[in-house]
């Protein structure tokens, strides 16, 4: 979507908000601050003829999850949805400020309120398998280093092998990580959901990549360590399919940017080091 596409007057009339301030314009949605009818503020998200598309079962998600640890979403319809404005910090801004293992602490909390007893029914949710096309058709182009080459491969290895043998399979945020957790009077909650079904253990495996705002840190095996420890025994899950998770969703992220054909790409020293920490089950240990 290109430009500020403001959202028409009926739109604004249908969910009774009113002086609409944009703040950000997506590939299919731009996306505005108003005020509601009853007081306080709120997020518009217009995304005009063409609908909300596959961002439709995040809302789903987020719709069904406990308001104590997600985003209410107010109302919706098939071109623009209302959510619960969230004035922050998120946890991407604590763990850049010096409270990294706190930040960490507070997502696993988030990430296992979301998933309360058995979880929401699966039906209706998109596939996790079906998000990793772009992985498995992934090809090095001839000045892709050797490393990249090989660690591209053994992740399409183990993508398959995780996807084969999934376990505890239900609907996930499936985008939560350190920015999309703000907090909120109630504590930290989740937004932005992308609402797909798949294994459990995935929930957390992008956070790994975060906060984007220290490079440095993301890349520290000690730190990856911490965070395979704090989050296997926080959120009840295998430590070392935990690890391999995160590695393959970082390599997923390369092979989105890359359209099909890899030469270079700035994580590929983040994911060695994610292979490495999960090539065992005492790999990176703090």
């Amino acid at each position: 979507m290109k430009g500020h596409v403001k959202p028409p007057e009926e739109v604004l009339a249908a969910f009774r908000v009113t002086v609409p301030e944009w703040i950000a314009t997506t590939a299919i949605a731009s996306l505005w601050k108003v005020s509601r009818a009853g007081g306080g503020a709120a997020v518009l998200k217009y995304y005009g003829a063409r609908g909300m598309g596959s961002e439709a079962s995040g809302f789903r998600f987020l719709q069904a999850a406990p308001e104590s640890c997600a985003a209410q979403v107010y109302d919706l319809r098939p071109d623009a949805a209302l959510v619960e404005w969230l004035e922050g910090p998120s946890l991407a801004d604590v763990a850049i400020a010096g409270e990294d293992e706190m930040a960490a602490r507070e997502l696993v909390r988030v990430a296992s309120g979301l998933h309360p007893g058995t979880g929401q029914a699966p039906e209706g949710y998109p596939r996790l398998e079906d998000r990793f096309d772009a992985l498995f058709h992934l090809r090095p182009a001839p000045s892709c280093a050797a490393g990249g080459k090989a660690a591209i491969a053994a992740c399409q290895t183990l993508a398959r092998d995780l996807l084969d043998a999934q376990v505890d399979v239900r609907p996930l945020h499936g985008d939560l990580h350190h920015g999309n957790v703000m907090k909120t009077p109630r504590g930290f909650c989740a937004f932005d959901a992308k609402g797909i079904v798949g294994e459990r253990t995935y929930e957390l495996a992008n956070a790994f990549r975060h906060p984007y705002g220290d490079p440095d840190l993301i890349r520290d095996p000690l730190r990856i360590g911490m965070l395979a420890d704090l989050w296997a025994t926080g959120f009840a899950v295998d430590r070392q399919r935990l690890l391999q998770w995160a590695a393959v969703k970082c390599a997923l992220s390369i092979a989105w940017r890359s359209k099909g054909r890899l030469a270079q790409d700035a994580e590929l020293d983040l994911l060695a080091a994610l292979l490495y920490c999960a090539s065992g089950p005492g790999g990176a240990r703090v």
